[in-house]
């Protein structure tokens, strides 16, 4: 699960602690480059578990109203989406079951959240057309919940407030993380059961070592890379660089160098949509014409053996 994306956004914070930590440790500052990536695999899951916690409230509910109905001699309620199928094989995968058990926190924890979602979701019009439809199968029991995480769980100001009070990591994480539940939603199927896989931390070894090879590059080769940005800077004055713009640089600058299987347009685009995350709004236009003088600089000097493919200008 864990892929480049998510690790460049976690070298682009570390990196940025690092120096504003006195005590410069590269060894403990991996360790904890590695824990914030784990947090990330944290967070996949309890937002699978957040499905769980909003059908057992389901369930509760209809038990509260079946019972009320048996009293008045009414109609009993539908248990169409207390029982959604795709919901109860989420709630019994053996993998998500084997992560609840070692969280000291769960959504139990939070009942008035879990109440409030459920009536969220009673009231949409994306219950409505479920409840609604004749359509009785496992297909159409997994898009509703596709659907409803696409309106009401991936963009929801409470749950942001909820996973900033659980964890420094997540606001920063959830964006990418969403992407990855909606990726297992799609995957699931029936015949797989309790034993259906949900994503690994990482898809392979590979991930891990790429981790830990720009992190170590970023930060023990910073005065090479440091003074190619201020050769390339030529008439901008480099000391007064947003501090952000030279560590976002500096990442990119071991990327190009250190990975040669990565191509350099590649490497200068994700990082310069970083910068419009992370720095000031001019950063973006700056560093990409600062990343791609300094790619041309390496590969005509030969200290960087790649081609510079053509890339489109940046006009943000």
């Amino acid at each position: 699960m864990i892929n480049r994306e998510i690790i460049r956004i976690k070298i682009v914070q570390l990196t940025y602690a690092y120096y504003q930590n006195g005590n410069k440790n590269i060894d403990s500052a991996e360790k904890e480059l590695f824990f914030s990536l784990s947090k990330a695999y944290d967070l996949y899951n309890h937002l699978l578990s957040l499905m769980v916690a909003i059908t057992k409230e389901s369930r509760r509910r209809l038990e509260i109203l079946q019972a009320k109905a048996e009293r008045e001699g009414t109609e009993a309620p539908s248990q169409k989406f207390a029982y959604n199928r795709f919901a109860i094989q989420l709630e019994n995968n053996h993998q998500l079951n084997e992560f609840q058990e070692t969280q000291k926190h769960t959504w139990a924890d939070y009942p008035e959240f879990i109440g409030k979602m459920y009536e969220k979701i009673e009231q949409s019009q994306i219950y409505q057309e479920y409840m609604e439809s004749t359509e009785d199968s496992y297909a159409a029991d997994r898009e509703l919940w596709r659907r409803l995480y696409r309106a009401l769980i991936e963009d929801n100001e409470d749950l942001d407030a909820i996973f900033e009070e659980q964890s420094l990591y997540w606001n920063d994480d959830k964006n990418v993380v969403d992407t990855f539940v909606l990726k297992t939603i799609k995957r699931f199927d029936e015949k797989n059961g309790d034993a259906q896989d949900l994503l690994p931390e990482y898809d392979s070894e590979e991930e891990k070592d790429y981790a830990r090879k720009l992190f170590r590059a970023t930060i023990l080769n910073a005065d090479e890379y440091q003074r190619f940005m201020s050769e390339a800077s030529r008439n901008w004055d480099f000391s007064r660089l947003a501090y952000m713009d030279v560590i976002i640089m500096q990442i990119a600058i071991a990327e190009m160098i250190t990975f040669p299987s990565i191509p350099i347009s590649v490497t200068i685009n994700e990082y310069v949509e970083l910068a419009k995350f992370y720095s000031t709004p001019r950063s973006a236009g700056y560093i990409n014409g600062m990343l791609d003088a300094i790619a041309h600089h390496l590969v005509s000097t030969g200290r960087m053996m790649k081609p510079i493919e053509k890339r489109e200008p940046n006009n943000d």
